[in-house]
């Protein structure tokens, strides 16, 4: 297992200070949440289904907005910059990409087709095109081999590479990653997780990973977030949260 490239010490790429979420005006999702993605790190939020994480997420991109939701107080800051009122298009632009969960591909669309798709975020020339590809490839042994396929035809496991590799063709900073690890076999979720560590070791990727799993999310990660009930109930080192004898019982609500 590979460890993080960066800690605690790092400075921040990421800070989301005291967000609350509402939906359709009235459901609040999220409530005071607050978490620091410190540059050229892994980060893990944690929580069950319905805890908050997967909202978390779609607030940092902007993308909440596309489900009648709004941040409706506090304040999320990347590389320095309040992204209030930043379209979420641009803030991929400036180097966030966010992979939703249950592995969003264009399914008549070729792997590398869809591959393709990230990098016309950034109207890369020919000659880049091909090359960011070929880096993708280099990471994903298994896409090269699936290159002509249609991604509908994948594996479950090949179609999230497709969709993180469809991400990393926006050449991003951060990776925001929801629930990588689902419906998949555990060798798959730690080929994936082997990757996104060398990625974060090789090229200072940062990521914010919301996961179900607890284990592999930690080992991967250097700090780690609690959601429950769309409320931070515990934060700390993955050393420290992994040690807790009870960390299951906040994490299924059982406080």
């Amino acid at each position: 297992m590979s460890q993080p490239a960066a800690n605690s010490a790092s400075p921040s790429l990421l800070t989301v200070n005291d967000i609350e979420v509402i939906y359709d005006g009235a459901i609040l999702a999220v409530a005071g949440v607050s978490l620091d993605v410190p540059k050229g790190a892994i980060v893990a939020l944690l929580g069950a289904n319905g805890a908050g994480k997967s909202t978390t997420l779609k607030a940092i991109s902007g993308l909440v907005r596309a489900e009648r939701a709004e941040v409706s107080r506090g304040v999320i800051e990347y590389a320095g910059l309040d992204l209030a009122g930043i379209d979420p298009s641009q803030r991929v632009r400036q180097g966030m990409v966010h992979v939703l969960e249950g592995r969003h591909v264009f399914g008549q669309l070729t792997v590398e087709d869809n591959l393709r798709s990230g990098g016309f975020v950034r109207r890369l020339s020919r000659k880049d095109m091909a090359h960011d590809l070929e880096r993708i490839y280099a990471w994903f042994p298994r896409l090269k081999t699936k290159r002509n396929t249609r991604a509908g035809l994948t594996s479950g496991g090949e179609q999230q590479m497709v969709a993180i590799g469809r991400a990393l063709m926006t050449r991003p900073t951060l990776v925001l990653l929801d629930e990588p690890s689902m419906g998949l076999a555990p060798m798959i979720v730690q080929e994936i997780f082997e990757i996104i560590a060398h990625l974060n070791r090789e090229q200072q990727v940062s990521f914010l990973i919301a996961e179900q799993n607890i284990n592999v999310a930690l080992n991967y990660a250097s700090h780690g977030y609690v959601l429950d009930t769309g409320r931070v109930a515990l934060s700390g080192s993955a050393a420290e949260l992994l040690a807790r004898g009870d960390l299951h019982d906040i994490y299924l609500g059982k406080q």
